[in-house]
């Protein structure tokens, strides 16, 4: 599908930072829903965002927006995953922004890859501190209702970036303002987990004392 030369300077904008922002949470769900609406004819693709409608591309994410969507459910399993994803999901959110603006300057791709990998980075280690504290308790149902709200945050401001530039920016800043003011919260918590798991430890191999020799 070829791209619409309708889009203003700020949709594009607003496209490649909710790109950017989504990967670092959801990133086969985003290559799959974006590149099958565009698939359909649903909505215009702008830029090298029209190879997400290739077939290929589209089985490849969709295989793995399924393995995804299970394995973000189960504690503890989804920690290991959003980990291993540090790799994957930053450069592709930078990739994805630079994408949209891929039938510009190259310092206009540059500049949003530096948008999209910040903020692709940012909601990443969101996500993943977020995932380690609330994992700390036993039950799952508090992991269940964070991955399902994550789904819904990720096709919500999607599709406002299509649908609502200026209002998907503004949702944007407001996440990205809650990103800076939890990271360090998230940080905190995570510490004192491991402190106490180490203090855990500590004690249990420590040699017990009194009952002396017979």
């Amino acid at each position: 599908m070829t791209a619409d030369p309708s889009f203003d300077v700020w949709q594009l904008v607003a496209i490649a930072a909710a790109l950017g922002w989504a990967s670092g949470i959801r990133l086969y769900a985003v290559l799959f829903i974006v590149g099958g609406l565009g698939y359909l004819g649903w909505v215009p693709l702008p830029g090298g965002l029209s190879a997400l409608t290739h077939p290929y591309v589209l089985a490849a994410s969709g295989f793995m927006f399924a393995v995804e969507f299970f394995t973000d459910k189960i504690p503890g399993i989804d920690t290991l995953w959003d980990t291993v994803q540090t790799f994957v999901r930053i450069p592709a959110g930078a990739a994805l922004a630079a994408s949209v603006f891929g039938d510009g300057s190259a310092a206009t791709a540059l500049a949003a890859a530096i948008l999209g990998g910040t903020l692709a980075a940012g909601s990443h280690f969101t996500k993943t501190g977020s995932r380690i504290a609330i994992n700390a308790s036993p039950e799952p149902f508090s992991n269940w209702a964070a991955s399902f709200g994550e789904d819904l945050a990720v096709g919500v401001v999607l599709w406002l970036a299509w649908e609502y530039p200026y209002v998907a920016l503004a949702v944007i800043l407001l996440l990205v303002l809650l990103m800076i003011w939890l990271i360090p919260k998230v940080a905190r918590l995570i510490r004192r987990l491991f402190d106490r798991l180490a203090g855990l430890g500590n004690a249990g191999s420590q040699p017990r004392r009194g009952g002396g020799a017979p």
